[in-house]
């Protein structure tokens, strides 16, 4: 095999505005492709990122969910701490989730968006609870309300996809509330990350509710003004009784 990859990459030039796809291996498995500048990530679309199973395991967190468990089945769940290495250990493969979903988020693979944001949170609330350190267990809350905001914005784009707008702002909404009450952390990085992700959440917000389709009682107010500039009285008198019928059953629910 010749070891120079440049016909391979001459073959996908650079561009920052498109540098990431899903490709079809020669066995037919799908994974997530990055073009760099020199080179090329890959990522396994399922399962962590780099595709192999540390400790025989799916994932470093699973590994030691599993220790927790069993820790939980023998009575002994107040003394399981993670040590620092350990703390290392899922740090280290909570960013190569990180930058999966950062991907996955490019291409607007929402499902899997959500999949993965959901898994890191979880890393957070574990770290959290069962560091030994006080430093660990804080370290990784200065990227919450990050990990909050793309969670909710991947998951109100699936409800917008199945056309459930209602859904959608409840969840931004939710994320924000959860934002906002997050306990406040001396960190620039957190501070940041928590205002920034208040104004990106108030802006979808309003364009979801922008996008929202028109009710029937909105749409023949909007039929009731145009006839009436228009000088269609008769018209707007018909469109004026199915308001007020619209309207009495709505009191009468």
């Amino acid at each position: 095999m010749d070891s120079d990859l440049k016909p391979f990459l001459d073959s996908w030039p650079y561009d920052p505005d498109d540098c990431v796809r899903v490709a079809t291996l020669a066995n037919g498995r799908e994974v997530l492709q990055v073009r760099l500048p020199l080179g090329i990530e890959q990522y396994d679309l399922d399962g962590r990122p780099d595709g192999s199973r540390p400790h025989n395991a799916e994932s470093v967190l699973d590994h030691y969910l599993a220790r927790l468990g069993e820790a939980k089945e023998a009575g002994a769940e107040a003394g399981f701490r993670l040590d620092p290495d350990e703390c290392v250990e899922l740090f280290n493969e909570g960013v190569l989730y990180y930058y999966r979903y950062l991907h996955l988020f490019q291409l607007k693979d929402w499902p899997r968006t959500v999949r993965d944001t959901v898994r890191n949170l979880k890393l957070f609330d574990f770290v959290r609870r069962y560091a030994k350190r006080s430093e660990d267990r804080q370290y990784l809350e200065q990227w919450r309300p990050y990990v909050l905001r793309i969670n909710a914005v991947a998951a109100a784009m699936v409800a917008m996809e199945e056309n459930n707008h209602h859904r959608a702002l409840a969840i931004v909404h939710a994320a924000a509330e959860a934002i906002e009450a997050l306990p406040d952390i001396e960190e620039d990085t957190f501070r940041f990350e928590r205002r920034r992700s208040m104004e990106a959440l108030h802006e979808l917000a309003e364009e979801i509710q922008k996008s929202k389709p028109l009710s029937e009682l909105e749409q023949l107010e909007n039929q009731l003004l145009e006839a009436v500039t228009t000088e269609r009285y008769e018209r707007a008198a018909e469109l004026r009784d199915r308001i007020r019928s619209l309207r009495g059953a709505e009191k009468r629910r």
